[in-house]
């Protein structure tokens, strides 16, 4: 399939193709964007205009930023607050950092805008690799995206590296590094239903979200393996933070749907959950069991000790770093997956 260059992060252009189109020397662009050099103001609008048709005022910018000739990479992710993230991004710059390069990171809020931004300037500096971290929407438009990125980024010298997310379509210049998180969910929730509980409740993610199906697949194929037909009122959805747990459980005890164990899609949601069952005056795994997702560090420390699914989130982003690195811009599609295992602590108890 034939690609079309993506609008913002065409061809690449030189100072001698903004002066043709200005009807001006080379030298006098370098003088306009310069700015330590008189010129008349006509001849600075029609450059200034040239440069922005051809799209050069980022790739100037780039160059100075690139000034000390080190060599960057870039770390681009919705929110880096989030425990998971910043030890993957903890990985990233120690791995880039041994290697001699500088990391740049971007955090984008969810707004598509401002990562396409980012990822122009990066291009346009010829930054080492362009990492892009966390669950998305896995659409046909969103491939389709992602692969005009990753052509863009090869034809600068640049290389597109999706960690934790869905691989691309065949043939795009894209390296992807996963970890196994659909299995890591069935291990949990097996690991639940072993214990004797029948009615587990998951506290998921936003549906749309590639990381929540992932998890909430696993929970599905946990009972089909056990000849289980889970009731549908127990799958709440909500996103990934500790106040989505604790609202989500509260909604969960004040319908009464008769749960014995939760399931939570990340340990800041278990955190949550846990603060609401100690509030509804539950002992943990006295009346309920309780199990997390990912291991961040804090998991060991909560009242109990949090049952979970250990993700390799700093080994994650070293490996990011390290094949981006070794491969070629133009390389054809390349895809790694890490293990993931339960951590069985005290929070979860035979029924």
């Amino acid at each position: 399939m034939t690609r079309k260059t993506m609008g913002g992060i065409g061809s690449r252009h030189t100072i001698r193709d903004v002066a043709a189109r200005a009807g001006v020397s080379a030298s006098t662009v370098s003088r306009v964007l310069g700015g330590d050099y008189p010129v008349s103001t006509s001849t600075r609008t029609r450059v200034m205009r040239a440069v922005r048709e051809l799209d050069y005022v980022a790739d100037a910018r780039a160059k100075a930023i690139a000034g000390a000739g080190t060599p960057t990479l870039a770390f681009v992710l919705d929110d880096i607050t989030g425990p998971s993230f910043a030890h993957m991004a903890h990985g990233v710059e120690r791995e880039a950092a041994r290697l001699g390069h500088l990391c740049l990171v971007c955090t984008t809020d969810g707004d598509a805008g401002r990562q396409l931004e980012f990822i122009e300037m990066m291009r346009a500096q010829r930054a080492a690799a362009v990492i892009l971290v966390g669950g998305t929407a896995d659409t046909a438009g969103y491939r389709e995206r992602m692969a005009r990125i990753a052509d863009s980024l090869a034809s600068a010298g640049s290389r597109l590296v999706l960690c934790g997310r869905p691989p691309l379509d065949p043939g795009a210049p894209v390296t992807v590094i996963e970890y196994d998180n659909e299995s890591g969910a069935y291990a949990l929730c097996a690991h639940l239903l072993a214990q004797g509980h029948r009615r587990v409740l998951l506290l998921g993610g936003d549906p749309s979200n590639t990381t929540a199906q992932g998890r909430e697949h696993g929970y599905l194929a946990a009972h089909r393996a056990r000849g289980i037909t889970p009731d549908p009122a127990l799958r709440l959805s909500g996103d990934f933070t500790r106040d989505s747990g604790h609202r989500l459980m509260r909604e969960a005890l004040a319908h009464d749907l008769g749960f014995t164990a939760v399931m939570a899609s990340t340990d800041m949601v278990a955190a949550g959950a846990l603060t609401a069952l100690h509030e509804a005056g539950l002992s943990v795994p006295g009346d309920v069991s309780l199990a997390g997702y990912d291991d961040i560090p804090f998991a060991r420390d909560l009242n109990p000790p949090l049952t979970t699914v250990h993700v390799p989130y700093e080994e994650l982003g070293r490996l990011a770093v390290r094949t981006a690195l070794t491969r070629a811009p133009d390389a054809p599609d390349e895809h790694l997956l890490l293990g993931t295992h339960v951590v069985v602590r005290a929070s979860v108890a035979p029924r």
